[in-house]
């Protein structure tokens, strides 16, 4: 069966009575080189396991399952449970976990899944869950690699270098954890329904070690007052955070001393930066 073949979609969807969920952000690839392109990207082999999120009717399942050695998809509508056995009756390398990723242990599902496996990630991730499962995925600090389509202004976000317009907190967080690299785009007519928006492919590769020295914590409590009102200087930015703990005066001279303008915004500044204001803050 070709899973992206709109007529066995609508087929398949029609003899198992299955409506699709704007609130679970449905969208069904029916561009077969967007599995095939992502599944590539992942760069896998049969030393590799893969955990895939929202696997949908499986398309991407399938693709994952030729290259690597085992795949465990999490699918949260149960609905799609039924459609996902007899798509994936012939890939006896894959198992469905019904459940919902954010609630999930994700440590212990690869523990009991891929004891043995290098352990990647790889999803076409519906957009309103895609912030958090990110986050997720690379606080989990299990997988090698992380490949994920996402809307294209998040994945922008992500791959943002610092000082742009779309860097922000987030991207300094993804930044922190992993190398992020921005691979290709999917248009919105791969998809059914189709989207009002663009897609893209990023690709995460998690560091071994953090790029910059300190407490996580106390970074991003900086980056987070930094970037709560953007648009503020970093003087008032941090002023509004710290007030209680350091002078105005005392809180210009902590910006001096890192070799910053007092004028500055904190949406110009880098993961080092950040990380030298906390050192001095905390």
């Amino acid at each position: 069966m070709n899973l992206c073949d709109i007529r066995e979609i609508k087929a398949l969807l029609t003899r198992h009575g299955f409506h699709f969920s704007k609130s679970m952000g449905q969208n069904f690839l029916i561009a077969d080189w967007v599995p095939r392109n992502i599944a590539d990207a992942a760069q896998l082999d049969q030393s590799c396991a893969v955990l895939e999120i929202g696997p949908g009717i499986g398309p991407l399942t399938q693709q994952l399952a030729r290259r690597a050695g085992k795949v465990a998809a999490i699918e949260l509508d149960s609905s799609l449970l039924p459609i996902l056995s007899e798509t994936l009756a012939d890939c006896p390398n894959v198992e469905i976990i019904s459940g919902d990723v954010m609630k999930l242990d994700i440590q212990n599902i690869i523990v009991d899944k891929f004891s043995s496996f290098t352990v990647k990630a790889c999803a076409n991730l519906p957009y309103n869950i895609t912030t958090p499962v990110i986050a997720k995925l690379l606080e989990t600090s299990c997988f090698q690699s992380i490949t994920i389509m996402i809307q294209r202004e998040v994945a922008r976000r992500i791959c943002a270098a610092p000082g742009t317009p779309d860097c922000g907190a987030f991207s300094l967080f993804c930044q922190y954890h992993a190398r992020c690299e921005l691979l290709f785009e999917v248009p919105p007519d791969c998809f059914l329904p189709t989207p009002k928006v663009t897609s893209a492919v990023v690709r995460l590769i998690p560091h071994t070690t953090p790029p910059v020295d300190g407490s996580q914590e106390a970074i991003f409590t900086v980056v987070k007052a930094a970037f709560a009102q953007r648009r503020k200087t970093l003087l008032n930015a941090l002023s509004t955070t710290y007030g209680n703990h350091f002078s105005r005066d005392q809180l210009r001279q902590i910006i001096l001393d890192c070799g910053l303008p007092e004028t500055i915004r904190g949406e110009r500044l880098g993961l080092e930066q950040f990380a030298d204001l906390a050192k001095r803050l905390d």
